[in-house]
């Protein structure tokens, strides 16, 4: 791959779009510190933004506030620029529960938590391309602000192995092991090797396929890039880098001192007399049990809690994060920067409240503070250039910004939706007339609501009336919901409810109608900001229209009525002056990546026949000898029949679906 960005696109920049590029560029190369792009809905933000990397050519962070709106972006960036480094960077939990304590009812919560090989795959995927390329596009979400390994470590103990270099068999492994590669002669994964002979093969845990080293004798003698499915050779390679199979990493030397730190200050808080004698107990218990750990296995449960001794830094200092990967001129994208930067914000203090009492009891050590996300001063830090992307620009934004650049015009010639308010009595059979009518067309329909009770209430009602409906439940795992709405752009279902899961960064073209309920209940769900984020949720089809039920005009709807009929005013009048008549987006629909196995999103009416279609295609499974994924959609089928939404009438649909 070249060290160049090189955008790829069948378009070229039109509308707003060549001014909006020429004056962020402009900004930068002048050294300006902040500035934003106000870009409406459909206007292109992302090509905007992809040509302005292009033409400053550096690393880049793009960072997101939820992981269904970084997924999106990454797929945007990864198709403008297919012959870079476009690597994605979130959460690796599918479940996480951490770790607190109740005083008031002394209750201890340990720590549970699921992580997702796939998503660790592409963190770690992430910062070795930082590391490697300057021609790398990180697109995080705020998981880029919390603690990870010491990226001198990351890269220090990184090594490179080159074809015909003296390096015996031996070497190789002991090398591996120590940046925790583990050997597993059965079952090959990221992160792990297997021997035979005197060929080696691991998966590093930021790669797909296998890497495999053959020797002769002392010497390197081939290497080459395995298909982890066929078993074929793909590439053979002159070199390869290796990086270590987690961001955690510790040199021996390092560990024994951090052994020692911890102890240092186990004996100073317990000299400090400041804890009761069961909490003393506790922690002297707990402390010495995870040093042991640490000396035997390198590692103990909860570790990250000793990360500052690890990182030798001092009491509150600052942990590692992934912006300390990147180089100092890279450039910070923040999408959705009125969202964004309040949740950065808030990260510290949530994190912290939790952890007071866990030190007070005698559960943690103080230093425990230090494994934390960044307080908002020291993100501002790396903000050395910045631009903030919005179609409602914050406070913060508006402050500190050299200028803010508008980008009102599409080059689509898509208007804002036209705006209708309507009474809150009957809203639910209007809405259902209105879904009915979007449906007739070919069209689909986006439902928001202000709480989730109403929403899966309001979904179970429109499934009842024969509409294929789904609820985009906040427990979704993130990669499931990006299917969810793979699933609702190709037709697999007609309405979403869900509830602030709406606003921002649902690309979906076929949407002619949004049906926003409550929406004179004045909060954040339905400020100025937030109302006029919705509506542009529309602005991608040209049939498209959206109803707000309300019962009375507040400040917050006069707002957004008054923005939308700007912006309506200001594109119609472009439309005119270049004769362009508008045509809605013509988006392709990606292939489908992960099947989704939460049944939150379903009405409960719906299980049966999701029943009856999982048995086929287990039998359609079985019939073509894919035992693996039969035995999968086997137990999906339990698992179905045994819950509360399954019961007694699903087993019998089935059955008598089966005896047909």
């Amino acid at each position: 791959m070249s060290e160049q960005f090189s955008l790829q696109s069948a378009y070229s920049p039109k509308g707003s779009q060549p001014k909006a590029i020429e004056e962020l560029t402009d900004g930068l190369l002048d050294g300006e510190r902040f500035q934003t792009l106000l870009g409406v809905t459909g206007s292109g933000k992302t090509f905007t933004i992809a040509n302005v990397i292009q033409n400053v050519q550096r690393p880049t962070l793009v960072l997101a506030h939820n992981k269904t709106l970084a997924a999106q972006l990454y797929n945007e960036f990864k198709d403008f620029f297919p012959n870079n480094h476009v690597e994605y960077f979130i959460s690796y939990y599918d479940y996480y529960q951490p770790e607190s304590y109740i005083a008031k009812k002394d209750q201890y919560i340990e720590k549970d938590a699921s992580i997702n090989p796939k998503i660790e795959m592409m963190r770690l995927a992430a910062t070795a391309a930082i590391l490697s390329h300057r021609d790398t596009i990180v697109v995080a979400s705020v998981s880029c602000i919390y603690g990870l390994g010491n990226p001198e470590n990351f890269q220090n103990l990184a090594f490179e192995i080159r074809r015909g270099a003296n390096l015996t068999r031996r070497e190789l492994l002991e090398r591996l092991v120590a940046i925790l590669f583990e050997r597993n002669d059965t079952e090959l994964m990221p992160g792990r090797f297997r021997v035979k002979g005197d060929t080696v093969d691991f998966i590093p845990g930021y790669f797909n396929n296998i890497i495999r080293v053959e020797f002769f004798g002392d010497t390197i003698d081939r290497i080459s890039e395995i298909d982890k499915i066929t078993g074929k050779e793909k590439e053979r390679m002159e070199y390869f880098f290796i990086y270590p199979a987690r961001h955690f990493v510790t040199p021996e030397s390092e560990r024994q001192a951090a052994v020692e730190s911890i102890t240092a200050e186990l004996e100073m808080v317990l000299a400090e007399n400041r804890l009761d004698d069961l909490s003393a107990h506790r922690l002297r218990q707990r402390t010495q049990y995870d040093l042991e750990m640490i000396q035997e296995t390198g590692s103990c449960k909860g570790i990250e809690n000793y990360s500052r001794h690890f990182d030798r830094r001092a009491p509150g200092e600052k942990p590692y994060c992934l912006l300390d990967y990147f180089p100092d001129d890279f450039l910070m994208v923040i999408d959705e920067s009125h969202q964004s930067l309040p949740q950065v914000r808030g990260m510290y203090n949530g994190d912290h409240s939790r952890k007071v009492s866990l030190v007070e009891y005698g559960f943690r050590l103080p230093s425990a503070f230090d494994n934390r996300p960044l307080m908002f001063a020291e993100f501002e830090k790396y903000l050395r250039q910045a631009i903030f992307v919005s179609a409602t620009p914050g406070e913060y934004e508006r402050r500190y910004s050299a200028q803010t650049v508008e980008q009102i015009i599409r080059p689509t010639g898509l208007v804002d939706p036209v705006v209708e308010v309507r009474p809150i009595t009957g809203q639910t059979d209007d809405l259902l007339k209105e879904i009915s009518a979007v449906i007739e067309r070919g069209d689909r329909a986006l439902v928001t609501t202000l709480t989730k009770k109403l929403a899966e209430e309001l979904t179970e009602y429109l499934a009842g009336q024969g509409v294929k409906t789904r609820y985009l439940h906040s427990e979704v795992q993130t990669l499931e919901r990006t299917e969810l709405i793979r699933q609702l752009r190709l037709g697999m279902f007609d309405v979403l409810v869900g509830i602030n899961l709406l606003r921002e960064g649902l690309d979906i073209p076929e949407v002619g109608f949004i049906g926003i309920l409550d929406a004179d209940k004045e909060g954040f769900l339905r400020d100025a900001r937030s109302l006029i984020q919705i509506i542009g949720r529309a602005a991608r089809n040209a049939d498209s229209h959206v109803v707000l039920y309300a019962d009375k005009m507040t400040d917050s709807m006069r707002e957004a009525l008054a923005e939308t009929a700007r912006r309506r005013e200001m594109q119609l009048a472009f439309n005119a002056e270049h004769g362009i008549t508008p045509v809605t987006i013509k988006k392709p629909v990606r292939e489908k990546e992960i099947d989704i196995k939460d049944i939150r999103h379903l009405p409960k009416s719906e299980i049966p026949n999701l029943i009856i279609e999982l048995e086929a295609e287990m039998n359609a499974a079985a019939a073509a000898l894919d035992f693996e994924r039969a035995i999968q959609l086997r137990d999906r089928v339990k698992a179905l029949r045994s819950d509360e939404g399954g019961g007694e009438a699903t087993e019998k649909k089935s059955s008598a679906r089966r005896k047909k």
